[in-house]
């Protein structure tokens, strides 16, 4: 049953990184014993199979340019990586939140709002991304004054 137990992981891993956390409740979901299932991660982070460093890296790497370091390292912490490790794949991702925001902006908007419905539209928008609403506005502000 543990070997079943240790396959079904190593598939998931197999797909896509996961974190311990996410990992861990996958496989509770499916019915298996609590302490099987952290018996199992151990042994596949021993063999380093599972590391949260290279998942965090690895979603770091997805998400950039599409959500600030904010939203990114929010999303790690609900997927139970741990601060360290968030840290350390911010950090080597060298983010910048300013310019993603504008390029995201631009891919998603490209001009500036046309009434205070559509401003609040892509507020809402840039704040799910994790954007702080002082960075938006300003770089509405921007907008508004050039007449992209």
């Amino acid at each position: 049953m543990a070997a079943s137990l240790r396959a079904q992981a190593i598939r998931w891993l197999a797909r896509r990184e996961h974190s311990r956390v996410e990992l861990e409740q996958k496989l509770l979901a499916k019915g298996w014993d609590k302490s099987e299932v952290r018996a199992a991660l151990d042994d596949l982070t021993k063999l380093g199979y599972l590391s949260d460093a290279r998942y965090a890296c690895a979603l770091t790497a997805q998400k950039a340019g599409r959500y600030s370091r904010r939203g990114i390292a929010a999303e790690l912490k609900a997927k139970g990586v741990g601060s360290l490790e968030i840290q350390c794949a911010l950090a080597q991702a060298s983010l910048d939140d300013e310019a993603a925001l504008t390029e995201l902006w631009q891919r998603r908007f490209g001009r500036a709002p046309a009434d205070e419905r559509e401003k609040a539209r892509q507020v809402r928008f840039l704040q799910s991304r994790g954007f702080a609403l002082s960075a938006i506005l300003k770089l509405l502000r921007r907008a508004d004054v050039s007449g992209s």
